[in-house]
């Protein structure tokens, strides 16, 4: 059989597809359908120091070909983490990674602090969020915010370091730079695109908090492109992400580049998403010959 194992900075997974931040929990409803141990890894959560109630509804509305969503981070903090879920998340035989988001570079240094001794395997960085001594600016749209809020957790941060970056930037390669040369030990990208919809019979946003982000396949074409903007100008491993919903489109984005991949909005709508994209990767695998994933890694052969 095909080998699906790869590496990311030195943790080991058993195959590439991980479940995305956000839209899969922390496991335990996904468990009721199937054991998620099939999956190569999990990225939990997006957590924080303190409980978050998230923004008022409504806060996900559909759209062609995606969704858009503005939850806000609803998650139960990062103590009722490590007490309630990352137990349960032990005796999975995956790969763990904790997401982690703040207001400030404290918030974010302290997560790091408080999961040093953790089980968990890595830490994904979510730098999406607004930093309110910047004005509410995103930590993630500019290089030199980039680089400051990455170094500061590389310092207090002892697990593999991923930084997950948002594409509503100019140039997402300068970006990726920065994480690297600050100390990340991988990318991730692409967190969800600005997007807004309008009721036309009230004339006011769909979503309470006027915006929110565009998740689905809407967004694979963008994805793809960012993600081997990124492989081409970084040494460090990228995760890809952005509408991956078929084993096609996991095939297509290792190709941009991507070492591991991630699925998101997919398993809103077929729970089981990403095991038939690990089922059709390992036949897409064994049919051509190819005796490794890692092989598809930048594969493309731009014109």
């Amino acid at each position: 059989m095909a080998n699906l194992q790869i590496n990311i900075a030195g943790v080991s997974f058993k195959n590439p597809v991980i479940a995305a931040s956000g839209t899969y929990g922390f496991g335990r409803e996904y468990d009721e359908a199937y054991d998620i141990s099939q999956l190569g890894g999990i990225s939990c959560k997006g957590t924080t120091l303190e409980k978050r109630d998230g923004n008022p509804p409504p806060r996900i509305a559909e759209t062609p070909a995606g969704m858009l969503n503005s939850v806000g981070l609803q998650n139960p903090g990062v103590d009722y983490f490590l007490q309630r879920d990352l137990p349960f998340l032990q005796k999975k035989d995956l790969t763990v990674i904790a997401n982690i988001a703040g207001s400030c570079e404290r918030d974010y240094c302290e997560m790091a602090e408080r999961l040093n001794d953790s089980a968990v395997q890595m830490i994904e960085m979510n730098i999406s969020c607004p930093n309110v001594k910047s004005g509410g600016v995103a930590f993630g749209t500019s290089c030199k915010s980039v680089e400051n809020i990455t170094a500061a957790v590389r310092r207090h941060c002892k697990k593999p370091l991923i930084v997950k970056l948002s594409p509503n930037v100019t140039d997402i390669g300068e970006i990726a730079v920065a994480a690297e040369s600050a100390g990340a030990d991988a990318v991730s990208l692409i967190n969800t695109i600005t997007g807004m919809r309008i009721d036309i019979h009230t004339r006011r946003p769909v979503l309470r908090n006027n915006t929110g982000g565009l998740s689905g396949p809407a967004v694979f074409p963008v994805a793809v492109r960012m993600v081997n903007q990124v492989y081409n100008r970084v040494k460090i491993p990228v995760i890809g992400m952005g509408g991956i919903s078929t084993w096609e489109d996991a095939v297509e984005m290792l190709l941009a580049g991507a070492s591991a991949l991630q699925v998101g909005a997919a398993m809103f709508r077929d729970p089981y998403a990403p095991l038939k994209i690990i089922d059709g990767l390992q036949a897409f695998m064994e049919q051509n010959g190819i005796s490794s994933v890692s092989e598809l890694t930048g594969g493309v052969q731009l014109w």
